[in-house]
């Protein structure tokens, strides 16, 4: 089984953040989340749980299973 590098949650997310052109507060605006969890992610100090990983899927205009397929590769 390969662990979850928590860190690799945080640097897509940021990635993503960043290629969009988004502050974390349209980021988090458009997600439907507080703009300190969503800095809390991006600093791997907090794990997202799927209902957030949807939410910021939708924001950054990809689907859920795309999302996390980038987490996956970033995990390697």
């Amino acid at each position: 089984m390969i662990e979850l590098k928590k860190e690799a949650i945080g640097t897509v997310v940021r990635r993503l953040r960043k290629e969009a052109g988004q502050s974390q507060e349209v980021c988090s605006g458009l997600a439907g989340i507080a703009r300190s969890h969503l800095a809390m992610i991006e600093c791997s100090t907090k794990i997202p749980n799927f209902e957030t990983l949807w939410k910021l899927a939708y924001a950054f205009n990809l689907s859920p299973h795309e999302l996390i397929r980038l987490i996956e590769e970033e995990n390697k």
